[in-house]
This record gives C-alpha cells, structure tokens and sequence, in this order.
C-alpha cells in the first residue's frame, strides 16, 4: 500500500530547498540547490528561470529518494517576499525579478515619505515603507525600465512563480499581498490606497489573494515530467517564508510568539486582527488563518555580534561550548556591563530605524572580565528581541529557531530577561514544513491545520526563566534603554568617523540602501550553509 505523504518548497535568496514528509511528519526526502544573486550598484536581481530550474531540480531529488512506494497528497510552496516578479499574458518573465534587497527605489522611498504616500502605505497595510516593496518599486521600473511594465500582464511574488510553473495558475495569499496594496484588515486589496498612490495603472498586475490551505491549482503534466510530481496533485495557496516558519513552529493562534535568530533576526506575534501597529519598523502580515495577523519586527541584530566578540575576546580558535564557558564565568548582568548590539553596517531597523546606530559596551572598568564582555553580548542581543517582542504575557511561550538558537546560552538569557518559557524547534527547515502541513490540509491528509501540526510536531528543548533574575533584568533593561537614548545623538557623528577610517585612499565609501524594514532575507537564517559557523 502506498505511503501517503506531501512536499514542501522553501525557495529563499541563496538557496531552495525541497522536502517530502509521510503523514507522520517523518522526512522522506530532502534536497538543496544554490540560487544566485546579481548586484549591480544599487539593482539587486535574479534570474526567474534560474529559480525555477532550482526547485526542479531539488524536487526532483527529494521525490527520488523518497522512492516508489510514496503517494504524493499535495504540495506547498513557501519563499522570500517583496521585490517585482513580473511575467507577460504568455508567462514568460519580463526580464530577471527585482528582489527584497534592491535599493534603486531608496532615493523615490524618501519622496513618498516626505509627501506622506510613505503614511498612507502604512496606515492600509500596517508595514512600513521600504525601497524592495513593490509599490515603489514599480514606479522606480516604470522609469527605468518602461517596455518591461508596458509588457507585463502579473506580478508574481517567488513562491508565486513557482506555483504558476508548477499550475500555470496565477494567485497569492494575503501574506505575500499584504506588503502590496492590501488592506490587511479587510482582507483585500485597497482602491483607496492604490487611487491615493496613483497607481490605478498597475492593479491590473496584481493577483487574486487565495487562503493559504485551499488549492490554487493543480500539477500539470509538464511540471510533472520536470519535477517528478503526479500530475493532478493540488498545490496550495501557501504563505511568505517568514509567516510559514511561524506556522512550521506551531504559533498559529492569538498571543503565540516566535523568533528567527540567524545572521539578523525575526520577532512575530500572532493576532486576531491587523490593529495592533505599535511599533516604528513594524511589518503587519495578514495571514489568512481565520483573520489573524503577524505583527512582526525585523531587528539586525542577531550572529554577527557573537562571530565579532569572540574575535575581538582573543576566542577565534575556540568552539562556541567553549566561549560559552568563558561567558557563563560572569554572572546575571555581566557585572553591570551592557551592550548596545547595533553592529551591522546598516544600522538599525527595529524596534526603531536609525541607519546609523552603533555598537557598544558601556558599564566597562580596568576590572571587566573577558566573560563579562562576551555575556553582555548575550545579554544585549536579548534586551533588543525583548523590546521588539513588547510586554511579556502571562502563560506565553516564546518560540525560537534559527541558526544562533542552537546557543543554549543565548535560549537561557533570553527566557530569563523576558521572563516567558523559550522552546526551541529540532525540526529542519521549517518554511518547508510550515507549507507542508497547509499541504496536508489542502490534500486532505490532515483534517485541519491543528491537525497537520499534531502529526509533523517533532521533540523540542526548553528552557525556564529564573523568577529570581526578573527584577536585576527589569531594572538592567531600563539601563540598557537609557543608555541607547543617551548614545543615540553622538551616532552619526562615530559613523562619520568610521567611514572616514575605513575608507582606503581615493575610494569613497559605499551607500548602503537595505537598513529599511524588510523581512526577506529571513528565509535563510535557519540554514545553516549559507551564514556564520555560530548559525
């Protein structure tokens, strides 16, 4: 008798990835491919086709290893969001897509801003403006490339593509619309907002919004001879890769948390509706599971401020267990030395924009330990998920994955300076998983995404808040704030100097465009190939 099962796609910036789970949610099947990138200046690109040879490739594999004896229920298909997918009436692309990371609409971003299009995006959708959403974007095509958007007849976002060269059904989901012209409240998209932008011209381009367990479409027989897949087999409307992790996590109901730490990282909190739009930088998803939303936060903080201390601590040629051990040498507050992790060259983004925020420690004397310097990164690196996550919840459980959450160290601080349970997922690739189980609900092989969810659940690790330390870290928090806001004037002047520093002779220092908010590029912070050694 055939073994029921269903496949996952995780197509993110720099790779996808496929997999084939049994009802069981035991992995029958996994595969990997590169994907490439193309800069030039400020124009970040990718070759359309090039993706879709990738996902036909890596499903091909998987579906192989998973052998004969497999009946494939279903597929789903999850990927980065943002950018300008565009493809013509006959459903060939429009040239290479315009991904998350371009920034050629940075300059056209700040005139929306300034003239208030920038609120006006906000106000429907819940996110903030940035360069790679597509709004902008399109107008920043238009102008430079107007044969391109005279030709176009879609945009597709990249999980959407895949799903149109595996149906040759055009549709997306309300996560994926949401950083479009979605009204995240209503569902659907915004007349006013597109009137208000003045961009009655591109509705025609945008797809019907699908929930994302019901079918949009179903494997054709050209795809099935590429892919290996039955021909017939439904794929589901699916979610962008940062609300399918969440749903790969099982925070799928009012008040669930999770977070993605990697080389940046991600904080979501799940919520009946859109109207909870408190913070500066924040990205509102709407998910389409029974009206929720995400909100979400996309702090830059996240691995490369551990991969940096323990260079700069002498440790570069220790394993982490062993700079953990250096660390846990200092105790709960790092004998009251504090870090400010704004390291990345971009700046920050949330839970405030700032492109020229700055690390530091601060609290330091002639007695600061080595084990105090690399705890207080720790440390700081909590104390920013936890201004991002808001006000701890009774009874909430933090969920976590990603490549730095495999640090017990970084799991305990974080559970004890928020005060709220951290699990840990020991799942791989949880985008895949999180549109496998919609696939199981879409296939019938679940009843319910509840019930999807029971089936693919996998053993996790927890980790308990110390109720003695909830005071010492309330009170270090407000330290940690103060400090920012008091560093906070003296930043761009340090950045000045820095940039001065480091430039060599005669080159000038480059532009950065991508410290705005986006959420793309978490599609690979749980893949482990693609960042540090800490990840």
């Amino acid at each position: 008798m055939a073994r029921q099962a269903v496949v996952g796609i995780d197509a993110g910036t720099t790779a996808v990835k496929a997999v084939v789970l049994a009802r069981d949610g035991g992995q029958l099947g996994w595969a990997r491919a590169p994907l490439g990138v193309t800069h030039h200046g400020d124009r970040v690109e990718q070759d359309m086709d090039e993706v879709w040879s990738a996902v036909r490739d890596t499903v091909r594999s998987a579906v192989r290893q998973a052998g004969d004896s497999v009946e494939i229920a279903a597929v789903g298909v999850t990927g980065q969001g943002d950018g300008a997918w565009l493809v013509d009436a006959d459903g060939r692309p429009c040239g290479p897509a315009r991904i998350w990371m371009d920034g050629a609409a940075a300059d056209r971003g700040a005139c929306w801003e300034a003239d208030g299009r920038g609120a006006l995006v906000h106000e429907v959708t819940g996110s903030s403006l940035f360069p790679g959403a597509l709004p902008v974007l399109l107008e920043q095509l238009e102008a430079d490339y107007p044969e391109r958007l005279a030709q176009a007849a879609h945009h597709l976002n990249c999980k959407d593509w895949i799903r149109f060269r595996l149906t040759g059904e055009v549709a997306t989901d309300a996560s994926e619309a949401s950083r479009t012209y979605l009204d995240v409240a209503a569902g659907k998209y915004s007349d006013a907002l597109i009137e208000g932008l003045g961009h009655q011209r591109f509705r025609r381009l945008l797809a019907p919004v699908r929930p994302p367990a019901s079918p949009a479409g179903r494997i054709t027989a050209e795809a099935a001879a590429a892919t290996g897949l039955p021909v017939g087999v439904p794929v589901s409307a699916g979610l962008v890769d940062a609300a399918a992790g969440g749903v790969g996590l099982g925070a799928v109901r009012p008040g669930d948390a999770y977070l993605i730490v990697g080389t940046t990282a991600f904080t979501a909190t799940v919520h009946r509706d859109s109207r909870d739009r408190r913070a500066q930088g924040q990205i509102t998803l709407a998910t389409g599971l029974d009206g929720q939303a995400l909100a979400c936060l996309a702090p830059m903080t996240g691995a490369p401020n551990l991969d940096w201390v323990r260079r700069v601590t002498g440790l570069e040629d220790s394993d982490w267990p062993e700079v953990e051990q250096v660390a846990r040498t200092a105790g709960p507050g790092a004998g009251g030395v504090v870090y400010l992790p704004y390291g990345s060259p971009s700046g920050e983004r949330a839970p405030f924009i700032d492109s020229a925020a700055s690390a530091s420690w601060v609290g330091m004397s002639v007695r600061t330990t080595a084990g105090q310097l690399l705890r207080a990164v720790y440390e700081g690196i909590a104390f920013t998920l936890r201004e991002c996550l808001g006000a701890p919840v009774p009874g909430r459980v933090l969920r976590i994955a990603g490549g730095s959450a495999s640090s017990d160290l970084l799991c305990q601080v974080l559970a004890d300076v928020t005060g709220e349970p951290v699990v840990r997922s020991t799942a791989p690739e949880l985008g895949a998983r999180g549109v496998a189980a919609l696939a199981m609900v879409t296939g019938g092989v679940a009843e319910d995404l509840d019930a999807a969810l029971t089936a693919l659940a996998r053993p996790t690790d927890a980790f308990r808040p110390d109720p003695a330390l909830r005071e010492p870290y309330d009170r270090q928090a407000r330290v940690f704030a103060a400090a920012r806001d008091a560093l906070r004037p003296v930043w761009s002047a340090l950045r000045e100097l820095r940039t001065e520093a480091e430039a060599p002779p005669s080159v000038s220092p480059a532009t950065n465009t991508s410290s705005t908010s986006d959420l793309s590029d978490l599609s690979d912070t749980s893949d482990t190939s693609d960042t540090s050694e800490h990840l």
